[in-house]
């Protein structure tokens, strides 16, 4: 999870002090982050790896309230002695829908359990991503599942790669001196209407090039950092391997 995105959120002080009460209290804190235009929902266990052993939970696409429910209640599965398994159905999840369970690939724990990484001051912890079905019954890796679904639970044991939401041949803009130069890319622009830009920062208006998204991500697995740039978002860094600062378009033109 990264801070920077426009959701509600306490501050770092009382989100780390209310998880200590509550997994002193409960096991284990339930934080949920509401969905924004570009991207979905979602909400994380904080606790179950330090109290019960188990690995966190997460889920996508639900109402916050919902899914803090539905949380609480596979807690509880934990608390009474039942161990998760990846890659089984359950049917005691959701009321109408069947749920399987899948290894969170440790390469996208930074991004999404800000504050569980926060609590536990470290990355070394598992974490499970509870999925459900579509209504016809199918997961998302399923042929025949609405595409609403796809969107809404991006799967997390999977794609570390290539961490965009969006097609790999989607076209992107990019630059000449990235192309035939191997100049670096120093800003990313997501714009209002969902194109993305990846700019060298000395590029012309001539030099612009169309290529597929996956090429960027081949030439440079560091732009994968950027990957949830909300719409009308840019982001930019001085040199490959330094931090993205991320702004709203609106402060970017005015630079």
């Amino acid at each position: 999870m990264n801070t920077n995105h426009p959701h509600d959120c306490p501050t770092p002080n009382e989100l780390i002090n209310k998880t200590k009460l509550n997994i002193e209290k409960y096991g284990l804190q339930v934080v949920g982050i509401s969905e924004t235009d570009y991207l979905p929902s979602f909400s994380y266990s904080v606790g179950l790896y330090e109290s019960y052993q188990h690995p966190e939970i997460i889920c996508f696409g639900l109402p916050t309230n919902l899914a803090h429910i539905i949380i609480n209640d596979i807690a509880d599965l934990i608390k009474n002695g039942e161990k998760i398994k990846s890659y089984n159905h359950y049917e005691n999840i959701f009321k109408d829908s069947r749920a399987e369970f899948l290894p969170v690939d440790l390469r996208n724990i930074e991004d999404y359990f800000g504050a569980a990484l926060n609590y536990y001051q470290h990355n070394n912890f598992s974490a499970l991503q509870v999925v459900w079905t579509d209504r016809n019954d199918k997961f998302p890796w399923e042929d025949g599942v609405e595409e609403k679904f796809i969107y809404d639970q991006p799967l997390l044991d999977r794609n570390a790669d290539f961490k965009f939401r969006e097609a790999k041949k989607l076209g992107v803009f990019t630059t000449r001196q990235w192309l035939e130069h191997n100049q670096p890319i120093l800003r990313v622009i997501h714009d209002t209407d969902g194109d993305w830009q990846f700019l060298t920062d000395d590029q012309e208006p001539d030099d612009i090039r169309l290529v597929a998204l996956e090429q960027m991500i081949l030439g440079d697995q560091t732009l994968n950092e950027v990957f949830n740039l909300d719409y009308n978002q840019a982001a930019e860094r001085s040199f490959i391997g330094d931090s993205w600062e991320r702004l709203n378009l609106e402060e970017y033109e005015d630079m």
